[in-house]
């Protein structure tokens, strides 16, 4: 007997598996570059899918049932959330240091109130940065999504008030829906352009420019009767452009460009071709088949799951893994398991629940403009076969309490499906030509459909964890516990070629390399992260916003005959601690001024950069330093800025050389000749937010040199010998034999993934002292 046609669209459910699927991507491997846009094409079919439901209620009852419509959310989405979220957290305390868990612990609250993305946007965090990324961070985009379901479905209300109900039943409903979710998209589209270039981080998490996105499906959603009666043809040519635009920006739109305006318009109109071309027809969509294949369908059953999981399994597993391919497929193999484990155990059981389903629905006339509408079933004889009751699209579960009732001819005319939404997976309610009849299984019934899934689920849980700890021995051996002893290495005896500083710490930096367990190091490594760079004395200093105060930022006598500068970014900043205690310890011989801003380079061209504060004053600040020292000569002149690449404002992008001469071009003037030092920062380490462990020792927090840091030395080495001027490598007194710890004897070297902590900074003042003093210039 052949099955009734399906009402799920398949080509929702396909938009969906590529969305998540380019996320996931790129968050493992970084490829493809714009793979994060999915989330705006899941934007869009939200928004379709949730109007869809709002305009239902509005043809059949020409009201909107809010209590039903948040029922059916919270069944949906909680669930599996708070799992999430729980197993998270739990995690974090076991995994990570104590600053990181109990941050963890505020994403979770954050998003538990539905509040994540104004959370990130407003603590100014950059969504494309690839250290300190919270477990929690992509829970911004369901926060993005729910307040927009709060707050969509009143003023869906507010915009049919004023109409009968019997016009809110019909055209005019639509059409004043219609209006207002234009209305938003134009109103969302004005605040990104205008947010973007003004503050990137909040833009990009904000609801503000978010909402048009939503809006726009609410657009298609208005407009499905008029979409319908596109010819076949046309309305397919529709989906595949609008596949291909979702491919093309996965690959054309660049994180380091300007998002989400203009470029999160692509994606959204490749959503919205392929939502608006689908409508009508059979849902099946056998054509499109890059999206209604079995896999892809598959896996748009599974994307709320998926999208749950994958951010939280990628941060621990950068935790606990070496990185490497092997690292990569136990984070896939990971990510399925704790999918399918809760998507049947969790996500599937809680939301087909009987709570708070509809028991009964009115019958009303069939929509004479039901936007997705099924040719009639040629075959009549299928329904008769059906148990009494029956009701096309409708499941019938054994145990299920069904009424009969005659099959009504118009019941044939009109079948509304009800697609699966985007990460909610909403169901439409009943078709608007359904019988009066039980909408929900009783729980008997719910629990014989749904008992067998959970044990699936408990057994997919047993069963991968297995696989995935035998895949960890397998990759890497058996787990060694940190603090344990093992063979030690042999002594590296620096300490006794020489009894200076320098050779000191090159002693302790080497040791630091083998160390199996971490020192009682001080202060602690919580004490250094919670700190940040509000421990170091020069941090106003260096701050936007903050007005320059030579006399603040000067230390050692203010007669000392004479005067050295430290200008540039963060990286002169962490450096600052080190030449005022230069000065103090100098006998009354050099004062010392310590000046710049954190993110501006000092480079005579305007690098970019995500944080508004620093767009806005660099070019200011860098010429009242310029001001300071035309008033107060330098006997000599330290610059220090970030060894990392660039783009210039105007969108040119910046190598090592160019970099090195923008430099040089900016300060040329500012010293005299040959007594400018440029003073490298350390190599990037790795975040110690991120490595720092009990379940892993200082191993983890090593990092190498990295390629970018070699070429920039290089250049700067080599346009100071062009000039007369010094380079001063920070290698020696951060890293033994390319290998950089992150501490140095009980000091701990950084408190992020670079900038040096004032602890150590200052340890470094007799080396930099004997660094100057053996060119000549102190």
């Amino acid at each position: 007997m052949p099955a009734p046609a399906s009402r799920v669209r398949r080509d929702l459910q396909g938009l969906r598996a590529i969305a998540v699927v380019a996320v996931v991507a790129t968050h493992l491997t970084g490829w493809p570059r714009g793979g994060f846009v999915g989330v705006d094409a899941f934007f869009v079919l939200s928004g379709f899918l949730v109007t869809g439901i709002l305009l239902s209620d509005l043809d059949r009852d020409g009201t909107v049932r809010l209590g039903a419509f948040f029922a059916r959310r919270v069944k949906r989405l909680l669930p599996a959330a708070l799992v999430v979220l729980t197993a998270v957290v739990g995690a974090a305390f076991l995994v990570f240091s104590p600053v990181r868990a109990e941050s963890t612990l505020t994403d979770a609250l954050s998003a538990v109130g539905l509040v994540s993305n104004w959370h990130f946007g407003l603590e100014g965090r950059d969504y494309f940065a690839s250290t300190d990324v919270s477990p929690l961070q992509h829970f911004w985009s369901l926060s993005v999504e729910e307040q927009f379901s709060v707050v969509w479905p009143l003023l869906v209300l507010l915009a049919v008030a004023a109409l009968p109900v019997a016009a809110r039943r019909a055209r005019a409903g639509r059409v004043a829906v219609g209006l207002l979710a234009g209305a938003v998209v134009v109103a969302s589209g004005i605040v990104a352009v205008v947010q973007t270039p003004a503050d990137p981080s909040l833009a990009y998490f904000s609801t503000l420019t978010r909402a048009g996105e939503l809006a726009t499906g609410a657009v298609i959603a208005s407009a499905a009767p008029v979409l319908a009666r596109i010819p076949a043809a046309a309305r397919g040519l529709l989906a595949w452009t609008g596949v291909a635009v979702i491919f093309a920006a996965f690959f054309v739109i660049d994180p380091a460009g300007p998002f989400p305006a203009p470029a999160a318009a692509l994606p959204v109109i490749g959503a919205a071709l392929v939502i608006g071309g689908g409508i009508g027809g059979d849902p099946r969509h056998r054509h499109l088949f890059v999206l209604t294949n079995p896999l892809a369908v598959t896996l748009g059953d599974l994307s709320y799951s998926l999208y749950l999981w994958h951010l939280p399994v990628i941060v621990f597993a950068g935790v606990l893994l070496a990185p490497g391919p092997a690292a990569t497929a136990i984070t896939i193999l990971a990510m399925l398991v704790l999918t399918v484990a809760t998507y049947l155990g969790v996500e599937q059981p809680f939301h087909r629940s009987p709570w708070a389903a509809p028991r009964t629905v009115e019958p009303i006339s069939p929509a004479p403009e039901a936007p997705e509408a099924l040719p009639a079933p040629r075959r009549p004889s299928v329904l008769a076969s059906r148990p009494a009751g029956y009701v096309p699209g409708q499941r019938y579960y054994p145990g299920s309490r069904t009424v009969a009732a005659p099959v009504a001819p118009a019941l044939a005319a009109v079948v509304a499906p009800a697609p699966l939404s985007t990460q909610e997976e909403e169901r439409m309610p009943a078709p608007a030509a359904s019988l009066p009849t039980d909408a929900a299984p009783t729980w008997a019934a719910w629990r014989a459909r749904f008992a067998p899934r959970v044990a699936m689920a408990g057994a997919t849980l047993a069963i991968g964890s297995g696989a995935t700890a035998l895949a960890v021995m397998l990759a890497y051996g058996a787990p060694t516990l940190p603090g344990l002893p093992v063979a030690a290495p042999a002594a590296i005896d620096v300490a006794a070629q020489a009894g200076d500083a320098l050779s000191a710490l090159q002693a302790e930096l080497a040791a630091a390399t083998t160390a199996t367990s971490w020192p009682d190091l001080h202060p602690s490594l919580e004490e250094v992260q919670r700190a940040s760079s509000s421990a170091n004395r020069a941090h106003d200093c260096f701050t936007p916003g903050v007005a320059l105060d030579a006399g603040r930022c000067t230390w050692g006598s203010a007669d000392a005959p004479r005067h050295l500068y430290l200008v540039g970014d963060s990286s002169a900043m962490a450096y600052a601690p080190a030449f005022a205690k230069l000065a103090d310890d100098s006998g009354g011989a050099w004062r010392v001024t310590t000046v710049g801003m954190y993110g501006c380079r000092f480079t005579d061209v305007l690098v970019e950069s995500r944080d508004p504060s620093v767009m806005a004053g660099c070019t200011q600040r860098k010429a009242d330093v310029a001001a300071l020292i035309a008033a107060s000569p330098a006997d000599l002149l330290v610059v220090s800025n970030a060894f990392t690449l660039g783009r210039s404002v105007d969108g040119r992008d910046l190598s090592a050389g160019d970099l090195a001469s923008a430099i040089a071009s900016e300060v040329t003037g500012w010293a005299p000749a040959g007594h400018t030092v440029y003073l490298a920062p350390p190599p990037h380490g790795v975040d110690l937010r991120r490595c720092v462990s009990p379940l892993t020792g200082p191993s983890a927090c090593l990092a190498g040199v990295d390629d970018v840091w070699t070429q920039m030395q290089t250049a700067t080495e080599a346009h100071a010998a062009t000039t007369g001027d010094a380079a001063i490598s920070s290698l020696p007194f951060s890293c033994w034999q390319g290998v950089c710890p992150a501490f140095a004897g009980d000091t701990p070297v950084r408190y992020d993934d670079t900038h040096l902590t004032p602890a150590f900074a200052e340890r470094l003042t007799p080396i930099l002292r004997g660094e100057l003093a053996a060119r000549g210039l102190y």
